[in-house]
């Protein structure tokens, strides 16, 4: 099977922010900004999602929006997050939101730090 991937030059600002508006996606996406390839079943698992089915439909919208390249290896997939096409494309915008996405997960683990007086 091979995945249908749009070039660099059809990453569309509206399909981006679309898919990493979702919470499962932009959590795979947290986990996928840490470099390198990843299963499937690893993002998952790390996830704490069982529906397999479920996940085939995000990496669809993912995949389909140019943020992450998914491709088969054996019986699994590989992921990757397009960080070089989106940074080239929209510089910054991933930062941001992965920083926005970070600090958002911190407050919700209670992470919370008085503000310096």
């Amino acid at each position: 099977m091979t995945f249908r991937h749009p070039d660099r030059d059809q990453i569309r600002i509206e399909d981006v922010l679309s898919a990493l508006g979702n919470a499962v996606r932009l959590a795979a996406v947290r986990l996928l900004d840490a470099g390198g390839e990843h299963n499937c079943t690893s993002v998952l698992n790390t996830l704490g999602i069982t529906a397999k089915s479920t996940m085939t439909h995000h990496w669809r919208v993912l995949r389909d929006s140019g943020v992450i390249w998914q491709q088969p290896s054996g019986r699994e997939n590989l992921l990757v997050l397009r960080r070089d096409d989106l940074d080239a494309r929209y510089p910054g915008l991933l930062d941001a939101i992965l920083t926005g996405a970070n600090a958002d997960a911190t407050l919700d683990r209670g992470d919370r730090t008085e503000p310096a007086v």
